[in-house]
């Protein structure tokens, strides 16, 4: 017996005596039903064999089972009220927590592909000579005319003078050219002059040639007073031809110097251009900050040669923003204005605060050297980043700030109270 399944028919009456009132669950099992005998319960030495497999349990002690086990849970609950009630309400707070973390977050986009940038560019004179001073040094902060390097100026000065010297000769003669122009203009109104009179006398003669030959031929006058005048008109017509040729000559004179007193002036203009440009030479022998900002890699040197064009240092000005590569599945809710609170990686203290400036109109590998041509080949879809422009509202004058140093901003897209914002504002 110790090996073999131990079951037992029972007779219905049976059942009934052992069970007592349990007589709708008896009327419920078969009057043939196997009971299984659970093995913790067989006595030591009574193990079945290896390999045997017990029959299933009945209905009842099936329903016994459930209910042991709730009866069990139940028990729990009541043995430990104070650790179910903390774990019930640590479950809601959880719960609420996660709720008011999710709205909060709901309110932003943020990003880790963002930098610094700024258009930063070479510092080159314009000039070449040598370099007699180099009065700033690396990474120090100048302001917009800050003297930055300073080449030899003694050529530049000596072509300048001699380029003012020119001028002064143009000047010089342009004004004599135009004393010269006063002159024959009196000239020519006396000549003018000369030809009214001339005029004049000629009509009177020729006024006197008439009457007078007139006289003569009606018999009142005498031929030779006739032949007198009218030699006279001819006379004075000579004279009005002389006067009226010097006239012509005078008014030809007077245009000659006109067009000398053009040329004159254009080669004045000349003189003066090279003057200007003598000097504006001599300027760019002092190269000078165009705009605040730092000084990055220094190359010049007292006592080099620099060439036209030739870098001396890199610029850094301080107008600079940030440049936020934010997927584009976070630009739907963002736009021009949007409050930005930027953290730097280099100063993780300091609060920086910016606004959306402008949304770049395309992806970055759009404007790249070798855009992606997605028509060709295998096409694998991929979530694109588009740049966005930040602008900084306080940027921090005591620290440095430069192109490429990374930082976190975040968008806020809902300008809408949170409700953490609107509990905090409560409590």
């Amino acid at each position: 017996m110790t090996q073999q399944h131990l079951t037992s028919k029972i007779p219905g009456t049976d059942y009934a005596a052992a069970l007592g009132d349990d007589r709708s669950a008896l009327l419920k099992a078969s009057s043939h039903a196997r009971i299984q005998v659970p093995w913790s319960r067989v006595p030591a030495g009574r193990e079945p064999a290896p390999g045997h497999r017990p029959s299933p349990q009945s209905p009842i002690e099936t329903e016994r089972s459930l209910t042991g086990k709730a009866a069990d849970r139940k028990s729990r609950f009541r043995r430990h009220p104070v650790g179910a009630s903390f774990g019930l309400l640590g479950l809601m707070l959880v719960t609420a927590a996660g709720y008011l973390y999710f709205d909060y977050t709901n309110h932003f986009e943020t990003t880790d592909d963002a930098f610094i940038a700024a258009r930063q560019f070479a510092i080159a004179p314009k000039v070449a000579g040598y370099i007699t001073a180099v009065p700033v040094t690396d990474n120090e902060h100048v302001v917009a005319g800050q003297v930055i390097a300073r080449i030899d100026s003694r050529d530049y000065r000596n072509a300048l003078a001699e380029a003012q010297g020119e001028a002064a000769a143009a000047k010089a003669s342009v004004q004599n050219i135009d004393a010269q122009i006063a002159v024959q203009q009196a000239q020519v109104a006396h000549d003018g002059a000369q030809v009214q009179q001339a005029q004049a006398s000629l009509t009177f003669a020729q006024q006197q040639a008439n009457r007078y030959s007139t006289l003569a031929r009606d018999g009142w006058g005498t031929v030779q007073q006739s032949e007198q005048w009218t030699s006279q008109q001819r006379s004075n017509e000579a004279g009005l031809k002389s006067a009226e040729d010097a006239l012509v000559a005078a008014v030809r004179q007077l245009d000659a110097l006109n067009a000398q007193f053009d040329s004159a002036k254009g080669k004045l203009e000349d003189a003066i251009a090279r003057s200007d440009q003598a000097a504006l030479n001599l300027s760019y022998a002092v190269v000078t900050a165009a705009q605040p900002g730092r000084v990055v890699q220094l190359t010049a040197g007292v006592g080099e040669y620099a060439q036209a064009g030739t870098n001396l240092a890199m610029f850094v000005p301080d107008d600079i923003w940030v440049v936020a590569n934010f997927k584009e599945t976070q630009l739907n809710r963002m736009r021009r204005r949007q409050q930005v609170a930027i953290n730097i990686d280099a100063y993780p203290d300091r609060d920086i605060a910016g606004h959306v400036a402008s949304v770049q109109p395309g992806s970055g590998p759009a404007f790249s050297l070798l855009p992606p041509e997605n028509a060709t080949g295998n096409y694998v879809k991929i979530v694109q980043r588009v740049p966005v422009k930040i602008n900084l509202d306080n940027s921090p004058a005591d620290v440095a700030l430069g192109p490429g140093m990374s930082v976190e901003p975040t968008v806020r897209v809902n300008p809408k109270p949170s409700l953490l914002e609107r509990l905090e504002a409560v409590l």
